[in-house]
Protein backbone atom coordinates (compact mmCIF):
# COMPACT_ATOMS: atom_id res chain seq x y z
CA UNK A 1 0.00 0.00 0.00
CA UNK A 2 1.36 3.45 -1.15
CA UNK A 3 2.34 6.38 1.79
CA UNK A 4 0.30 9.04 -0.77
CA UNK A 5 -2.22 10.36 0.85
CA UNK A 6 -4.57 10.11 -1.97
CA UNK A 7 -8.24 10.62 -2.58
CA UNK A 8 -11.24 9.36 -4.91
CA UNK A 9 -13.36 12.16 -6.46
CA UNK A 10 -16.59 11.01 -7.93
CA UNK A 11 -15.62 12.66 -11.41
CA UNK A 12 -18.39 13.34 -14.09
CA UNK A 13 -16.17 16.29 -16.10
CA UNK A 14 -18.74 19.12 -15.26
CA UNK A 15 -18.22 21.61 -13.53
CA UNK A 16 -18.76 20.71 -9.87
CA UNK A 17 -16.36 17.56 -9.81
CA UNK A 18 -13.54 19.35 -11.78
CA UNK A 19 -13.22 22.36 -9.77
CA UNK A 20 -12.84 19.30 -6.52
CA UNK A 21 -9.57 18.47 -8.19
CA UNK A 22 -7.76 21.41 -7.02
CA UNK A 23 -9.71 22.52 -4.21
CA UNK A 24 -8.43 19.06 -2.95
CA UNK A 25 -5.53 19.15 -3.29
CA UNK A 26 -4.94 22.82 -2.40
CA UNK A 27 -7.89 23.22 0.32
CA UNK A 28 -7.62 19.93 1.95
CA UNK A 29 -4.05 19.09 1.35
CA UNK A 30 -4.46 15.38 -0.50
CA UNK A 31 -1.53 14.29 -2.35
CA UNK A 32 -3.13 12.97 -4.60
CA UNK A 33 -6.89 12.83 -6.81
CA UNK A 34 -7.87 10.22 -8.77
CA UNK A 35 -11.47 10.56 -10.91
CA UNK A 36 -13.50 7.70 -11.03
CA UNK A 37 -16.64 7.60 -13.74
CA UNK A 38 -19.63 5.36 -13.10
CA UNK A 39 -21.48 3.64 -16.19
CA UNK A 40 -24.85 3.59 -15.11
CA UNK A 41 -26.21 4.46 -18.85
CA UNK A 42 -25.12 8.31 -19.59
CA UNK A 43 -24.59 9.18 -22.94
CA UNK A 44 -21.19 8.57 -24.82
CA UNK A 45 -20.45 12.23 -25.23
CA UNK A 46 -20.46 12.53 -21.26
CA UNK A 47 -17.41 9.93 -21.08
CA UNK A 48 -15.85 11.48 -23.50
CA UNK A 49 -15.94 14.84 -21.70
CA UNK A 50 -14.97 12.78 -18.70
CA UNK A 51 -11.89 11.41 -20.20
CA UNK A 52 -10.99 14.67 -21.98
CA UNK A 53 -11.04 16.52 -18.60
CA UNK A 54 -9.08 14.18 -16.41
CA UNK A 55 -6.52 14.35 -19.25
CA UNK A 56 -6.60 18.04 -19.56
CA UNK A 57 -5.73 17.43 -15.27
CA UNK A 58 -3.41 14.93 -15.47
CA UNK A 59 -6.06 12.82 -13.23
CA UNK A 60 -5.52 9.42 -12.85
CA UNK A 61 -9.47 8.30 -14.11
CA UNK A 62 -10.91 5.09 -13.59
CA UNK A 63 -14.31 3.91 -15.19
CA UNK A 64 -16.55 0.99 -14.01
CA UNK A 65 -19.26 -0.43 -15.93
CA UNK A 66 -22.34 -0.73 -13.76
CA UNK A 67 -25.26 -0.63 -15.96
CA UNK A 68 -26.35 -4.17 -15.80
CA UNK A 69 -26.62 -3.41 -11.82
CA UNK A 70 -27.92 -0.35 -12.15
CA UNK A 71 -30.55 -1.89 -14.50
CA UNK A 72 -31.40 -4.64 -11.99
CA UNK A 73 -32.56 -2.46 -9.77
CA UNK A 74 -34.42 -0.33 -11.46
CA UNK A 75 -36.43 -3.43 -12.48
CA UNK A 76 -36.63 -4.26 -8.38
CA UNK A 77 -38.09 -0.99 -8.62
CA UNK A 78 -40.69 -2.11 -11.28
CA UNK A 79 -41.38 -5.13 -9.04
CA UNK A 80 -42.39 -2.23 -5.94
CA UNK A 81 -44.09 0.33 -8.86
CA UNK A 82 -41.38 3.25 -7.25
CA UNK A 83 -42.18 6.69 -7.68
CA UNK A 84 -41.68 9.38 -5.56
CA UNK A 85 -44.36 12.03 -5.68
CA UNK A 86 -45.68 11.27 -8.67
CA UNK A 87 -42.27 10.65 -10.79
CA UNK A 88 -40.45 7.13 -11.25
CA UNK A 89 -36.76 7.17 -8.86
CA UNK A 90 -33.86 7.09 -11.52
CA UNK A 91 -31.01 9.29 -9.99
CA UNK A 92 -32.27 8.12 -6.32
CA UNK A 93 -31.59 4.70 -7.31
CA UNK A 94 -28.43 5.24 -9.06
CA UNK A 95 -26.19 6.78 -6.66
CA UNK A 96 -25.97 3.71 -4.26
CA UNK A 97 -24.50 2.05 -7.08
CA UNK A 98 -22.44 4.76 -7.99
CA UNK A 99 -21.21 4.96 -4.42
CA UNK A 100 -20.43 1.47 -3.54
CA UNK A 101 -18.91 1.24 -7.47
CA UNK A 102 -16.58 4.60 -6.15
CA UNK A 103 -15.83 3.17 -2.38
CA UNK A 104 -14.69 -0.25 -4.47
CA UNK A 105 -12.10 1.57 -6.73
CA UNK A 106 -10.95 3.64 -3.81
CA UNK A 107 -10.08 0.15 -1.80
CA UNK A 108 -8.38 -1.13 -4.36
CA UNK A 109 -6.12 2.07 -5.26
CA UNK A 110 -5.38 2.56 -1.23
CA UNK A 111 -6.93 5.86 -0.99
CA UNK A 112 -7.46 7.49 2.22
CA UNK A 113 -10.47 9.65 1.32
CA UNK A 114 -13.93 9.88 -0.97
CA UNK A 115 -15.20 13.20 -2.31
CA UNK A 116 -17.97 13.86 -3.94
CA UNK A 117 -19.11 17.29 -5.53
CA UNK A 118 -22.72 17.78 -4.07
CA UNK A 119 -24.15 20.67 -2.83
CA UNK A 120 -25.52 21.19 1.22
CA UNK A 121 -28.96 21.23 -0.47
CA UNK A 122 -29.53 18.75 -2.33
CA UNK A 123 -30.25 14.81 -1.98
CA UNK A 124 -26.92 13.18 -4.00
CA UNK A 125 -24.63 14.12 -0.88
CA UNK A 126 -26.69 11.90 1.57
CA UNK A 127 -27.18 9.16 -1.15
CA UNK A 128 -23.21 9.02 -1.63
CA UNK A 129 -22.36 9.06 2.26
CA UNK A 130 -25.18 6.59 3.37
CA UNK A 131 -22.90 3.97 1.44
CA UNK A 132 -19.23 5.55 2.12
CA UNK A 133 -19.19 6.05 5.64
CA UNK A 134 -19.80 2.61 6.58
CA UNK A 135 -16.18 2.41 5.55
CA UNK A 136 -13.36 3.71 7.32
CA UNK A 137 -12.37 6.20 5.06
CA UNK A 138 -12.35 10.11 5.08
CA UNK A 139 -15.43 11.36 3.11
CA UNK A 140 -15.09 15.13 1.82
CA UNK A 141 -17.68 17.20 0.16
CA UNK A 142 -15.66 21.04 -1.37
CA UNK A 143 -18.58 22.59 -2.46
CA UNK A 144 -21.26 21.91 0.60
CA UNK A 145 -18.47 22.39 2.75
CA UNK A 146 -16.77 25.68 1.32
CA UNK A 147 -20.06 27.18 0.54
CA UNK A 148 -19.77 27.00 -3.52
CA UNK A 149 -22.43 28.69 -5.33
CA UNK A 150 -22.71 27.97 -9.17
CA UNK A 151 -21.48 31.11 -10.34
CA UNK A 152 -18.16 30.48 -7.93
CA UNK A 153 -17.32 27.71 -9.45
CA UNK A 154 -17.34 29.25 -13.06
CA UNK A 155 -15.22 32.24 -12.05
CA UNK A 156 -12.58 29.93 -10.47
CA UNK A 157 -12.90 27.91 -13.42
CA UNK A 158 -12.17 30.87 -15.41
CA UNK A 159 -9.47 31.53 -13.66
CA UNK A 160 -7.38 28.43 -12.88
CA UNK A 161 -8.27 27.82 -16.88
CA UNK A 162 -9.94 24.61 -15.92
CA UNK A 163 -11.06 22.30 -19.03
CA UNK A 164 -14.56 22.26 -17.99
CA UNK A 165 -17.81 22.19 -20.30
CA UNK A 166 -20.49 22.18 -17.08
CA UNK A 167 -23.30 21.20 -19.78
CA UNK A 168 -25.24 23.23 -21.40
CA UNK A 169 -22.50 26.36 -20.82
CA UNK A 170 -23.14 25.90 -17.13
CA UNK A 171 -26.70 27.37 -17.59
CA UNK A 172 -28.84 23.76 -16.13
CA UNK A 173 -27.85 20.67 -13.82
CA UNK A 174 -28.08 18.19 -15.89
CA UNK A 175 -28.32 14.19 -14.72
CA UNK A 176 -28.76 11.09 -17.15
CA UNK A 177 -28.69 7.56 -16.35
CA UNK A 178 -30.13 4.45 -18.08
CA UNK A 179 -33.71 5.19 -16.20
CA UNK A 180 -34.31 8.92 -16.34
CA UNK A 181 -32.72 12.72 -17.32
CA UNK A 182 -33.31 15.61 -14.83
CA UNK A 183 -32.61 19.30 -15.70
CA UNK A 184 -32.56 21.88 -13.06
CA UNK A 185 -31.57 25.18 -12.92
CA UNK A 186 -31.34 28.47 -14.12
CA UNK A 187 -34.44 29.90 -14.87
CA UNK A 188 -36.17 26.36 -14.10
CA UNK A 189 -35.56 27.36 -10.51
CA UNK A 190 -38.89 29.38 -10.69
CA UNK A 191 -42.08 27.70 -10.57
CA UNK A 192 -43.99 29.77 -12.86
CA UNK A 193 -41.46 29.71 -16.03
CA UNK A 194 -42.78 27.39 -18.36
CA UNK A 195 -39.89 25.61 -20.21
CA UNK A 196 -38.91 25.08 -24.11
CA UNK A 197 -38.80 21.98 -25.81
CA UNK A 198 -35.03 22.67 -25.86
CA UNK A 199 -34.60 21.65 -22.27
CA UNK A 200 -35.46 18.00 -23.70
CA UNK A 201 -33.16 15.41 -25.43
CA UNK A 202 -35.34 11.81 -24.92
CA UNK A 203 -38.58 13.03 -25.70
CA UNK A 204 -40.43 15.05 -28.32
CA UNK A 205 -43.18 16.61 -28.12
CA UNK A 206 -46.55 14.95 -28.25
CA UNK A 207 -48.57 14.67 -31.63
CA UNK A 208 -51.76 12.91 -32.74
CA UNK A 209 -49.76 9.76 -33.37
CA UNK A 210 -49.96 6.83 -31.81
CA UNK A 211 -48.45 3.39 -31.30
CA UNK A 212 -49.54 0.15 -29.10
CA UNK A 213 -46.33 -2.20 -27.75
CA UNK A 214 -46.22 -5.89 -25.89
CA UNK A 215 -44.48 -6.07 -22.98
CA UNK A 216 -43.95 -9.24 -21.48
CA UNK A 217 -43.29 -10.02 -17.70
CA UNK A 218 -41.81 -13.21 -15.55
CA UNK A 219 -42.98 -13.07 -11.78
CA UNK A 220 -43.06 -9.19 -12.02
CA UNK A 221 -39.86 -8.54 -14.06
CA UNK A 222 -40.00 -6.94 -17.61
CA UNK A 223 -38.75 -9.86 -20.20
CA UNK A 224 -39.97 -8.89 -23.34
CA UNK A 225 -40.85 -6.11 -26.11
CA UNK A 226 -42.85 -7.09 -28.45
CA UNK A 227 -42.28 -10.87 -28.27
CA UNK A 228 -38.68 -10.44 -28.25
CA UNK A 229 -36.84 -11.46 -24.78
CA UNK A 230 -34.07 -8.58 -23.84
CA UNK A 231 -32.13 -7.98 -21.14
CA UNK A 232 -32.70 -4.87 -18.38
CA UNK A 233 -30.70 -2.72 -20.11
CA UNK A 234 -31.77 -3.42 -24.07
CA UNK A 235 -35.07 -3.04 -23.60
CA UNK A 236 -34.79 -0.01 -21.10
CA UNK A 237 -32.70 1.57 -23.87
CA UNK A 238 -35.19 0.43 -26.47
CA UNK A 239 -38.46 1.92 -24.70
CA UNK A 240 -36.33 4.90 -23.97
CA UNK A 241 -35.98 5.51 -27.98
CA UNK A 242 -39.52 4.13 -29.11
CA UNK A 243 -41.51 5.66 -26.16
CA UNK A 244 -39.51 9.01 -26.15
CA UNK A 245 -40.16 9.60 -29.77
CA UNK A 246 -44.11 9.58 -28.86
CA UNK A 247 -43.53 12.15 -26.07
CA UNK A 248 -43.90 9.56 -23.25
CA UNK A 249 -42.31 10.39 -19.55
CA UNK A 250 -42.36 13.93 -19.14
CA UNK A 251 -42.58 15.55 -15.44
CA UNK A 252 -42.19 18.41 -14.41
CA UNK A 253 -43.04 18.66 -10.90
CA UNK A 254 -42.28 20.85 -7.26
CA UNK A 255 -40.60 18.09 -5.23
CA UNK A 256 -39.55 17.57 -1.65
CA UNK A 257 -36.52 16.65 -1.35
CA UNK A 258 -35.25 15.03 1.89
CA UNK A 259 -34.07 18.25 4.03
CA UNK A 260 -37.11 19.81 3.64
CA UNK A 261 -36.62 22.05 0.94
CA UNK A 262 -38.91 22.00 -1.88
CA UNK A 263 -37.92 22.21 -5.26
CA UNK A 264 -38.73 22.62 -9.10
CA UNK A 265 -37.81 19.78 -11.13
CA UNK A 266 -37.98 18.48 -14.51
CA UNK A 267 -37.89 14.93 -15.65
CA UNK A 268 -37.97 12.72 -18.87
CA UNK A 269 -38.13 8.89 -18.10
CA UNK A 270 -39.56 6.86 -21.18
CA UNK A 271 -39.03 3.62 -20.59
CA UNK A 272 -39.53 3.69 -16.82
CA UNK A 273 -42.96 5.30 -17.36
CA UNK A 274 -44.00 2.36 -19.76
CA UNK A 275 -42.95 -0.23 -17.59
CA UNK A 276 -44.11 0.66 -14.47
CA UNK A 277 -47.60 1.60 -15.99
CA UNK A 278 -47.71 -1.51 -17.51
CA UNK A 279 -46.52 -3.76 -14.45
CA UNK A 280 -49.42 -1.94 -12.62
CA UNK A 281 -51.65 -3.02 -15.19
CA UNK A 282 -50.97 -6.47 -15.08
CA UNK A 283 -50.51 -6.71 -10.74
CA UNK A 284 -54.76 -4.85 -10.99
CA UNK A 285 -54.97 -8.39 -13.00
CA UNK A 286 -53.54 -10.86 -11.14
CA UNK A 287 -53.62 -9.82 -7.38
CA UNK A 288 -56.75 -10.01 -4.84
CA UNK A 289 -58.47 -6.76 -3.66
CA UNK A 290 -56.78 -7.01 -0.51
CA UNK A 291 -53.22 -7.97 -1.79
CA UNK A 292 -53.43 -4.30 -4.24
CA UNK A 293 -54.41 -2.41 -1.32
CA UNK A 294 -51.64 -4.20 1.55
CA UNK A 295 -48.76 -3.94 -1.57
CA UNK A 296 -49.52 0.07 -2.40
CA UNK A 297 -48.69 0.03 1.69
CA UNK A 298 -45.16 -1.89 1.14
CA UNK A 299 -45.02 0.07 -2.59
CA UNK A 300 -45.01 3.45 -1.04
CA UNK A 301 -42.14 2.61 1.80
CA UNK A 302 -39.65 0.84 -0.89
CA UNK A 303 -40.08 4.02 -2.73
CA UNK A 304 -39.44 6.66 0.43
CA UNK A 305 -36.41 4.16 0.82
CA UNK A 306 -35.45 4.25 -2.62
CA UNK A 307 -35.41 7.86 -3.11
CA UNK A 308 -33.21 8.20 0.03
CA UNK A 309 -30.55 6.27 -1.49
CA UNK A 310 -31.20 3.39 1.11
CA UNK A 311 -31.78 0.66 -1.16
CA UNK A 312 -30.08 -1.95 1.17
CA UNK A 313 -31.67 -0.92 4.25
CA UNK A 314 -33.07 -4.24 6.72
CA UNK A 315 -36.65 -2.60 5.51
CA UNK A 316 -36.10 -3.12 2.44
CA UNK A 317 -35.22 -6.83 2.48
CA UNK A 318 -38.50 -7.20 4.52
CA UNK A 319 -40.59 -5.53 2.02
CA UNK A 320 -39.15 -7.35 -0.65
CA UNK A 321 -40.38 -10.68 1.10
CA UNK A 322 -43.38 -9.43 0.69
CA UNK A 323 -42.91 -8.43 -3.09
CA UNK A 324 -41.26 -11.64 -3.94
CA UNK A 325 -44.17 -13.72 -3.04
CA UNK A 326 -47.04 -11.53 -4.44
CA UNK A 327 -44.68 -11.75 -7.77
CA UNK A 328 -44.69 -15.08 -8.35
CA UNK A 329 -48.06 -14.62 -10.20
CA UNK A 330 -47.51 -11.49 -12.10
CA UNK A 331 -46.45 -13.32 -15.50
CA UNK A 332 -48.19 -11.89 -18.54
CA UNK A 333 -48.51 -9.59 -21.31
CA UNK A 334 -49.52 -5.74 -21.35
CA UNK A 335 -50.27 -4.10 -24.60
CA UNK A 336 -49.66 0.12 -23.86
CA UNK A 337 -50.85 2.54 -26.41
CA UNK A 338 -48.83 5.60 -26.67
CA UNK A 339 -50.71 8.33 -26.83
CA UNK A 340 -50.92 11.94 -26.47
CA UNK A 341 -47.31 11.68 -24.61
CA UNK A 342 -49.26 8.58 -22.45
CA UNK A 343 -48.24 5.34 -22.39
CA UNK A 344 -52.15 3.68 -21.19
CA UNK A 345 -52.53 -0.06 -20.90
CA UNK A 346 -55.39 -1.10 -23.36
CA UNK A 347 -54.77 -4.72 -22.97
CA UNK A 348 -53.42 -7.42 -20.16
CA UNK A 349 -53.21 -11.13 -20.40
CA UNK A 350 -52.24 -13.43 -18.09
CA UNK A 351 -52.85 -17.17 -16.80
CA UNK A 352 -52.96 -16.01 -13.30
CA UNK A 353 -55.31 -13.19 -14.10
CA UNK A 354 -58.37 -13.31 -11.07
CA UNK A 355 -60.90 -12.73 -13.72
CA UNK A 356 -63.80 -14.85 -15.11
CA UNK A 357 -65.07 -12.96 -18.24
CA UNK A 358 -68.21 -15.68 -18.10
CA UNK A 359 -68.69 -14.72 -14.69
CA UNK A 360 -68.32 -10.84 -15.31
CA UNK A 361 -70.33 -10.80 -18.22
CA UNK A 362 -73.69 -8.54 -18.50
CA UNK A 363 -74.51 -11.58 -21.28
CA UNK A 364 -74.53 -14.20 -18.94
CA UNK A 365 -77.13 -15.46 -16.39
CA UNK A 366 -75.56 -16.55 -13.18
CA UNK A 367 -72.53 -15.82 -11.69
CA UNK A 368 -70.93 -19.10 -11.74
CA UNK A 369 -72.82 -22.87 -11.45
CA UNK A 370 -73.72 -22.44 -7.77
CA UNK A 371 -73.71 -18.54 -7.54
CA UNK A 372 -77.08 -16.97 -8.91
CA UNK A 373 -78.00 -13.37 -9.56
CA UNK A 374 -80.68 -13.87 -7.28
CA UNK A 375 -78.48 -15.00 -4.47
CA UNK A 376 -77.14 -11.05 -4.00
CA UNK A 377 -80.39 -9.73 -2.68
CA UNK A 378 -79.64 -11.45 0.53
CA UNK A 379 -76.38 -9.29 0.25
CA UNK A 380 -78.60 -5.94 -1.06
CA UNK A 381 -80.79 -6.33 1.70
CA UNK A 382 -77.75 -6.31 4.49
CA UNK A 383 -75.59 -3.80 2.60
CA UNK A 384 -75.63 -0.04 4.15
CA UNK A 385 -77.76 -1.66 6.78
CA UNK A 386 -75.82 -0.53 9.57
CA UNK A 387 -75.49 2.99 7.85
CA UNK A 388 -79.44 3.40 7.44
CA UNK A 389 -79.70 2.49 11.23
CA UNK A 390 -77.03 4.71 12.67
CA UNK A 391 -78.67 7.46 10.47
CA UNK A 392 -82.60 6.88 12.23
CA UNK A 393 -80.80 6.49 15.61
CA UNK A 394 -79.21 10.00 15.05
CA UNK A 395 -82.50 11.54 13.39
CA UNK A 396 -84.07 10.24 16.14
CA UNK A 397 -82.12 11.67 18.82
CA UNK A 398 -82.15 15.29 17.41
CA UNK A 399 -86.18 15.44 16.99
Amino acid sequence: MSDTDRVALAFSGGLDTTVCVPLLEEEYDYDEVIGVTVDVGQPTSEFEEAEKTAEALDLDHYVVDAKDEFAELCFDAVRANASYQGYPLGTALARPVIAQAILDVAKEQGCTGLAHGSTGKGNDQLRFEAVWRDSDLSVIAPVRELGLTREFEQSYAEERGLPIEGGDEGKYSIDTNLWSRSIEGSELEEPGYVPSEDIYEWTSAPTAETLEVDVGFEEGYPVSLNGEAMSPVELTEKLNDLAGDYGVGRSDIMEDRMLGLKVRENYEHPAATVLLNAHAALEDLVLTKEERAFKKQVDHEWAEKGYQGLVNAPLIDALEGFIAETQTRVTGTVTIRFEGGQARPVGRSSTYAVYSAEAASFNTEDITGSIEQSDATGVAKYHGFQERLANRVIDGNEE
